[in-house]
């Protein structure tokens, strides 16, 4: 069986990113309120972490048993490509969501804010329907829907809140920008897989859309995340703006992705736009956090 870091850290560029980059966002803006609290910003981190880490595997599990990753251009898949069997990889799913569990137990008792055990519950039910269940909505082309509220929206605007105990505009303002950024991860990971998703009978968001709306569909979310980001400046700080730097990684990817490139060539920017997230994200933080 692939070891846990070479199947996360070295074939899901979107992992640490996508879990990390949001978490620091709502830190900052908790410190931005003179709220912050070391002990639940990385109890929050927990969470994200553990709950990234459990959707992969569970995707990896339903879609092995579907079939759906018997031809595959991307990263390693642990089921379609038989490198463990179907019930290590659920156990390796539940036991992810287990930590996310008692990660955030540990935060409903610490603030008492019992109402966000509904917002845990829905997440994990979230993460395993995505590709498992009889009627997937991964499927139905709704996958970047859930990953702008559950890996956007939820950890950024949870963050803050179990620290501040409030939500004000600029949060949510940030929680857009970094969930769409995350989104254009998972908006390259299916074009690059269109024709296979297509031989599966995989409905996601790029096979209904097709090859050239969903190019522009990458784009289209990196412009606006552009555009909040300026907007969250207005609106706390301008050195906020120095984030913006951090999109000039976007080049390539953005070269890349309308120059037509397929199949393996969309590997690259799948790992930059990674990368694009984390360093936004680090940046975006940093910013809020010290000025």
């Amino acid at each position: 069986m692939a070891t846990l870091g070479q199947w996360i850290g070295g074939s899901r560029p979107r992992t640490l990113p996508s879990a990390i980059a949001p978490v620091v966002i709502g830190a900052g803006l908790a410190a931005r309120a003179d709220s912050f609290i070391a002990t639940r910003a990385l109890l929050a981190l927990a969470v994200a972490l553990a709950l990234q880490i459990g959707v992969n595997y569970a995707n990896d599990y339903s879609d092995g048993i579907k079939g759906t990753d018997e031809v595959r251009v991307g990263p390693i898949r642990l089921v379609g490509q038989r490198l463990a069997t179907p019930a290590q990889v659920k156990m390796a799913a539940f036991s992810s969501f287990a930590v996310a569990m008692l990660a955030g137990l540990a935060l409903v008792l610490i603030t008492q804010q019992w109402w966000l055990i509904a917002v845990g519950a829905a997440s994990i039910a979230a993460a395993w329907f995505y590709t498992g269940g009889k009627h997937p909505y991964g499927y139905l082309g709704l996958g970047e829907v859930f990953v702008f509220v559950f890996f956007g929206l939820v950890p950024v605007l949870g963050t803050v809140y179990v620290q501040v105990l409030s939500i004000q505009s600029a949060d949510v303002i940030a929680a857009c920008a970094i969930g769409l950024l995350i989104c254009t991860l998972l908006v390259v990971n299916n074009l690059r897989d269109i024709p296979t998703d297509i031989h599966a009978g995989k409905h996601t968001l790029a096979v209904v859309l097709g090859d050239r709306h969903t190019r522009w569909l990458y784009v289209s979310f990196m412009v606006v995340a552009f555009g909040l980001t300026i907007v969250l400046a207005a609106v706390t700080t301008w050195w906020v703006l120095l984030a913006l730097l951090s999109f000039g990684l976007a080049l390539r990817p953005i070269r890349i992705v309308l120059s037509g490139s397929l199949g393996p060539q969309l590997i690259i920017p799948l790992k930059q736009s990674g990368m694009l997230v984390l360093v936004y994200g680090l940046a975006t933080g940093a910013m809020l956090a010290w000025l």
